[in-house]
């Protein structure tokens, strides 16, 4: 029984690993030289400024949604500590 749940164990493990490397896509095309980007065709052309805008657009909102955040529950400690105060000097005063 052990021999034949190892065979099948080794059947399966070579048979998945077929069929992975059938999976597998070639590999792209190398250039052999350097081409420069105005010599490319536009759709292998990348353009970074918008992506370089786009990145700082969501850097900058998620630091000011952070702030806000902070902000907002910085507020809501000072209004509990404000209250416990009062609570204190009312407590002590009888």
């Amino acid at each position: 029984m052990k021999l034949l749940s190892l065979v099948l164990v080794v059947l399966v493990t070579c048979g998945a690993g077929g069929v992975v490397l059938l999976a597998q896509q070639p590999p792209p095309q190398q250039l052999d030289e350097f081409v420069p980007i105005d010599q490319l065709p536009p759709q292998d052309q990348l353009p970074a400024a918008p992506l370089l805008v786009a990145a700082y657009s969501f850097v900058a909102l998620a630091l000011f949604a952070y702030v806000v955040s902070v902000a907002r529950r910085l507020a809501s400690v000072q209004r509990e500590l404000e209250r416990l105060e009062a609570d204190m000097k009312r407590g002590s005063g009888t």
